[in-house]
């Protein structure tokens, strides 16, 4: 996919109603999970928990990320999704989020 002409989220924007639920892209364009929660009520101070791994949802691995370290953007479709430089590998060795 490429990224570059899908229209950045603004700070206002970074609320949990927007960004919960957005596949998250890493390293080579890889999908490399899906935002499950927002935590510190968003913005770019808060943190994005991240379900890595599993299948359609069952087996996921929660971690907790920084909103800072994702770039979040609009496709054409008006769809939320984020960029980031973590690998899926890397996810996955974080320690689990528990709430």
């Amino acid at each position: 996919m490429d990224h570059t002409n899908h229209v950045r989220l603004t700070a206002s924007e970074l609320t949990p109603a927007v960004l919960e639920g957005a596949t998250i892209y890493g390293v080579d364009d890889h999908k490399v999970g899906k935002i499950d929660h927002i935590h510190a009520a968003g913005g770019a101070g808060g943190s994005a928990v991240i379900d890595v791994g599993g299948f359609l949802g069952i087996g996921a691995k929660p971690v907790a990320v920084p909103i800072s370290d994702l770039e979040f953007m609009r496709d054409e479709d008006g769809d939320v999704h984020a960029v980031t430089s973590w690998t899926k590998d890397q996810l996955k060795q974080m320690p689990e989020h528990r709430d």
